[in-house]
């Protein structure tokens, strides 16, 4: 860490807050290539407190945006590959009898780290999922009736792949709904493909990434997430937003006010990570469609004129006005 760190301290400005954020950001793009905007978003999701979703083909660099962000802020880090036969106790931990002490003793699983990795999470059965649902919720999970805190900061990075749909178990609404933000990777360029491969000829660039921030540091930007000022039309502007999700002809089930909180914290990181304390009408439109096309189902009418939820957003990003708000300080 350098002389800049932030640990003991009780609050930071929105310069010192920025600055923090993109070393985490620069520090990830040493491992991906050409990928600046989706680190932002794996970023804004962290210091939102919320979950990321990444739904996209295997071998474009998900385990290694979990790996190098869990790295760049020395938290621990553990990666869940979920099968069809995996048991809740795989993931949250298992009580077992110790003979030598004559008692109980709890053996934490995976779950119980402060970045966990769940690879393929429509793989896992609907019971699994709960257990994962608890957790990103609650923070916290029940085994053989004890509850056990989760560590902090805690945030999940959930893997699915889009094309492969044999032997999977579709996240049900409610789990989609804790997910802050869906994103994906996208392939490379011409040119970053040819980076890549030239960056891994003899090591791989995570073995070179040190921390750049601690977990302090992480709790910090959280808390000073929430300072950034929001004025009213903005959130206006979010609300009418996400209840023309409810009222679009392509969409069968739009966003609940779990979106609009997401859209509104994340839009309050984004602006952080921008240097301001006030958020913009841009915020909000960058984020509305990672922050709302994964709560918003589309109707049969939808899927047969071949739609995506993301398409209806932009639809509905372009008939809502945006408010011309200037900061009020």
């Amino acid at each position: 860490m350098t002389d800049t760190t932030t640990k003991g301290k009780a609050e930071i400005d929105v310069a010192g807050a920025r600055e923090l954020a993109m070393r985490i950001v620069e520090n990830v793009e040493k491992v991906m290539v050409g990928k600046t905007e989706t680190i932002r978003l794996a970023v804004i999701a962290l210091i939102s407190q919320g979950h990321l979703l990444i739904e996209d083909a295997p071998g474009l660099g998900k385990t290694m945006l979990a790996r190098s962000l869990a790295r760049s802020i020395n938290c621990s880090f553990k990666r869940i590959q979920f099968t069809p036969d995996m048991l809740p106790g795989d993931v949250t931990g298992v009580t077992i009898f110790n003979q030598k002490v004559n008692e109980f003793e709890f053996h934490a699983g995976p779950l119980l780290a402060q970045v966990v990795l769940a690879d393929e999470i429509n793989r896992a059965t609907p019971k699994v999922q709960s257990a994962l649902l608890e957790a990103m919720e609650e923070k916290q999970v029940t085994v053989d009736g004890v509850t056990h805190r989760m560590p902090v900061p805690f945030h999940v990075l959930a893997t699915q792949n889009p094309v492969e749909y044999e032997g999977t178990f579709p996240l049900p609404e409610a789990q989609l709904d804790r997910f802050m933000l869906r994103i994906d990777i996208g392939y490379p360029s011409l040119e970053q493909e040819i980076a890549i491969m030239e960056n891994q000829q003899y090591i791989h660039p995570i073995e070179h990434i040190s921390p750049v921030v601690d977990a302090a540091d992480v709790l910090l930007l959280q808390e000073t997430v929430k300072k950034v000022y929001v004025d009213d039309l903005i959130k206006q502007y979010i609300v009418a937003l996400v209840e023309a999700t409810r009222h679009h002809p392509s969409i069968y089930l739009g966003a609940s006010p779990r979106g609009s909180l997401a859209l509104f914290r994340t839009s309050q990181a984004r602006a952080l990570l921008h240097g301001r304390d006030y958020v913009l009408p841009d915020d909000v439109k960058a984020l509305a469609r990672p922050a709302l096309a994964h709560r918003a189902l589309l109707s049969s009418a939808g899927q047969s004129h071949g739609k995506n939820s993301r398409e209806a957003i932009a639809e509905i990003l372009e008939t809502i006005p945006v408010p011309g708000v200037m900061p009020a300080h």
